[in-house]
């Protein structure tokens, strides 16, 4: 076989690249406008560097007639070697050479920085062919003697011709395709595409030779010192919504971040919404949804942050996620614990009313956050039987008669289950230790994170059982608890809960305790019976309690009681055994309890043999 080699040049199907701009590269089909007002933007910064009585304008007019759009700026302008060199070339512009993208013999031929520009990938013109047939560039530089007209279709030939244009500076007019002739004839929808991508950029852009800008410009939390009223007026504007605390933010290292966040009065998820912000970069808006840069804790801040540090995506609709994107992301989420414990140690009733309004957004997220849980420590109010008391306070309360328990300083006694609040207060009533009420989900591991985080020792967390350590002797007053017999257990099996003997003071025959996750249990249990669970989630569900056991239902019997204490010592034969029974199914039932089928059979069967052993004696 004849060996053969050869260069050729790269080729570019400029159709096809509009093409993949427009289906995958950009999401919003009016991102040209944004395109072409951060080109005009650039051109005016570098002007501005020249002369320093300078300031400089971006208009943009709409022609209904001729369907086009023109964006007109008084910047630098384009000489004609320049529009050559740069207008037909995809992927290098002006801008990102001055930032030290392309060619360094391109470079050199260039003065000045990129330091106050946005711009960065020369592809910003192309993108106005996802909206035109046709563009024209007319343009001229100061020190030129003639404008320069540059003009192209969405193919691959570039008109080049002098141009009679007098004053320095650029306009693009885009000749848009008939689906778009929207954009040049409603001029409120043009004004808030304008508004979305350039509201904070600082040069006045007019409309359709409107004698006001249209764009804000200035923002008092881009103000090197803020006025922190000022900062809440415009949030509250911007936003549509009145912040409940407001974070000006001004940081220089180690990464620069200026603006300002604040605590949304909107409620979210429970499991957490994904946190989102408003990101400028050198004040032109990337996007006013970026994620990840707030803390995952933080879904109830929203607000605008300029991260000057922070590289665009190709598309400017979001950020590179590079190494200055994650120290600008350690350095937010470092000032916002730093202003939250800062309140939680001079404003405490205002973090608490924070925390009041977010409580359970913030206590899930506490379970992964150990800063996070200090401060809630101090804040978060849990229902407990002396009312509703912060962590620390709880743990003020809890201490424990080292006589009566050596394991640890604190015991914090809780409660499970919502259907037992009203009877576990009951018991702890005139108890000086409170019993938390940790009912939802996220509460049981909260309180256990914070009991953790205490010195070693220090506290212990127990669930309201008999079966915990010092609650039958030091909670309830029982004493010599163990187990039932194995005939009485067998006996009372039917009801599914463990059955304790002991001796108490109370006149109550039966104590019972729920397990709740013994009744989730059950309750699965039933639906598997009746086959309504899809397989794969049933799979879930039996790996589940199988690493996780679920435990049983209590019942405690006293012996002190005149008919418990002479049913146990009778036997299972005996007709009080089968009231014990209905005791026991009665105080399970009470409690909250899911009884079972078969135990409501052996009631009745209860309820008919203590009324045949009883018969006559009426």
């Amino acid at each position: 076989m004849q060996e053969w080699s050869r260069r050729i040049s790269f080729k570019v199907d400029i159709a096809g690249v509009i093409e993949i701009m427009g289906s995958s590269l950009y999401s919003r089909v009016d991102t040209p406008i944004r395109e072409l007002i951060q080109n005009s933007h650039d051109a005016i910064m570098r002007r501005r560097k020249q002369d320093l009585d300078y300031q400089g304008r971006i208009d943009i007019v709409q022609d209904p007639e001729l369907n086009t759009l023109s964006f007109e700026d008084d910047g630098i302008g384009l000489s004609a070697e320049e529009a050559e060199s740069y207008l037909g070339t995809l992927g290098i512009g002006i801008t990102g050479l001055l930032k030290g993208r392309g060619p360094e013999e391109l470079r050199d031929a260039l003065t000045g920085d990129g330091d106050d520009l946005i711009g960065q990938f020369g592809i910003g013109l192309f993108s106005g062919f996802m909206l035109a047939d046709r563009i024209v560039v007319e343009s001229r530089r100061s020190e030129s003697d003639s404008g320069v007209r540059w003009e192209a279709g969405a193919g691959t030939d570039i008109e080049l011709a002098s141009s009679s244009r007098e004053n320095p500076g650029t306009t693009v007019t885009l000749y848009l395709k008939p689906e778009y002739q929207v954009l040049a004839q409603d001029e409120d929808k043009l004004e808030e595409s304008i508004k979305q991508f350039a509201d904070f950029l600082p040069v006045p852009i007019f409309l359709n030779d409107g004698k006001a800008r249209i764009n804000v410009i200035h923002v008092a939390w881009f103000d090197p010192s803020p006025e922190r009223e000022q900062v809440e007026l415009e949030l509250e504007g911007y936003f549509n919504e009145t912040p409940l605390d407001i974070i000006p933010v001004q940081i220089n290292q180690p990464a620069s971040i200026r603006g300002a966040l604040y605590v949304t009065p909107q409620r979210v998820p429970l499991a957490g919404d994904i946190p989102v912000v408003a990101v400028t970069v050198r004040r032109m808006v990337i996007s006013r949804f970026i994620h990840d840069v707030l803390p995952v804790w933080a879904p109830f801040l929203r607000g605008v942050l300029e991260l000057q540090d922070c590289s665009p995506t190709a598309s400017r609709e979001d950020l590179v996620r590079d190494e200055a994107f994650e120290r600008a992301k350690l350095t937010l989420e470092q000032h916002l614990y730093e202003h939250f414990e800062q309140m939680v140690t001079t404003e405490p009733a205002r973090f608490e009313a924070i925390v009041h309004w977010h409580r359970y957004t913030m206590a899930a997220a506490a379970l992964s956050d150990e800063r996070l849980r200090w401060m809630l420590r101090q804040t978060y109010r849990w229902p407990t039987s002396q009312g509703q008391l912060t962590f620390e306070e709880l743990l003020e309360r809890s201490a424990v008669d080292p006589l009566s328990d050596e394991e640890a300083e604190f015991v914090v006694w809780y409660n499970s289950d919502r259907r037992q609040e009203r009877w576990i207060n009951e018991v702890f009533d005139g108890h000086h230790v409170p019993c938390v009420h940790a009912v939802r989900s996220f509460e049981e591991p909260l309180l256990a994170a914070m009991v953790a985080d205490s010195e070693e020792g220090e506290a212990d967390l127990r669930i309201t059982s008999p079966s915990a350590e010092g609650f039958a002797n030091n909670i309830l007053g029982i004493a010599d608890t163990t187990d039932a017999t194995d005939v009485w257990s067998e006996f009372l099996n039917v009801t599914g809960a463990k059955i304790l003997t002991a001796e108490f003071a109370s006149q109550k025959p039966v104590m019972a305790f729920l397990n709740e996750r013994y009744e989730l249990a059950q309750v699965f249990e039933n639906l598997k019976k009746e086959d309504t669970i899809p397989q794969g989630f049933q799979r879930l569900i039996d790996s589940h309690f199988r690493s996780h056991p679920t435990g049983q239902n209590e019942v405690v019997l006293n012996r002190n009681h005149r008919a418990v204490g002479r049913a146990l010592s009778q036997g299972t034969t005996s007709p009080l055994a089968s009231v014990v029974r209905l005791l026991v199914i009665n105080a399970l039932s009470a409690a909250g309890a899911a009884i079972p089928p078969d135990a409501h059979r052996r009631q009745a069967e209860d309820l008919d043999w203590i009324a045949d052993a009883l018969w006559g004696k009426d």
